[in-house]
């Protein structure tokens, strides 16, 4: 049996302006990382927390294109949608994002790929919310749980080819 590494994922909120930064580091190439942020049949092996269900009712990653996906527990479903407002291969995603219990709350979202050689791929997604409040919010929310434990099933997607 063969494991998969996990390497640490940073999430830092800014002290000066309300946006999350999260830095991740894959062992795999930047095309495999961007593909399981854009294909659909991959997205839904690894976004979220563990033991939730998802379902992607639209998704398409291109510029001008948007998103609806639900995560469901125990009978409860939690509605997610967007707008890809730039979409470059292997390089970039900047999309809108909503959590549609807090529909007033929009965060524009920037997703930059590196490759860093050796086959590896850094992550730095930013997330930035219009108050310290929300933003704070935000981490409240469980956030940091499903963006660590979504990257180690992202690790197990790319682990699996």
């Amino acid at each position: 049996m063969t494991s998969t590494t996990h390497h640490e994922t940073q999430i830092v909120a800014d002290p000066d302006v309300p946006l999350v930064r999260i830095t991740r580091e894959f062992d795999a190439p930047v095309e495999k990382v961007y593909r399981a942020h854009t294909d659909p049949d991959l997205l839904v092996q690894w976004l979220g927390p563990r033991g939730l269900e998802m379902r992607i009712d639209q998704y398409d990653c291109r510029t001008g294109g948007s998103y609806r996906y639900v995560h469901s527990h125990d009978g409860e479903e939690y509605g997610f949608r967007g707008c890809f407002h730039e979409v470059r291969p292997n390089e970039l995603i900047v999309q809108t994002f909503t959590f549609e219990g807090m529909p007033d709350g929009v965060a524009l979202e920037k997703l930059v790929l590196q490759d860093i050689g050796n086959g590896r791929t850094r992550l730095t997604a930013t997330s930035l919310v219009d108050s310290f409040e929300g933003r704070d919010a935000f981490v409240a929310s469980g956030m940091e749980t499903g963006v660590v434990e979504g990257y180690e099933r992202l690790d197990e997607v790319l682990a699996r080819g």
